[in-house]
């Protein structure tokens, strides 16, 4: 396991779902620039109740800091291109709301 520090945008909106424990979960994407104007997208799940809450505060297109598990996959395009990918489990989520809002408490 990669402990990860990842920083993008939110690419549409972050669900929450239930699983077959009765636990809930946020699942998101991200997508982050990786240089040269490429990027790559990072698939999000939190089970942290605070990481959960932040997700799914945030918008499409949300800029977003998330701190966590990485895990490196590949995908195969359309035109059957492989594309790197990253699997990430969110310990901590940070967005430009929560900076706001801890810099008026200081």
């Amino acid at each position: 396991m990669i402990d990860g520090l990842v920083s993008g945008k939110l690419y549409g909106t972050a669900s929450s779902r239930t699983g077959p424990n009765g636990k809930t979960f946020v699942t998101a994407k991200v997508r982050a620039a990786v240089g040269d104007g490429e990027s790559l997208f990072v698939n999000v799940i939190a089970f942290d109740d605070k990481a959960k809450d932040a997700l799914l505060a945030l918008g499409d297109g949300d800029s977003v800091a998330l701190a966590g598990t990485l895990t490196p996959k590949a995908w195969v395009g359309r035109a059957g291109e492989t594309k790197p990918a990253l699997d990430l489990v969110a310990h901590a989520v940070l967005s430009a709301y929560d900076v706001k809002r801890r810099r008026a408490a200081a």
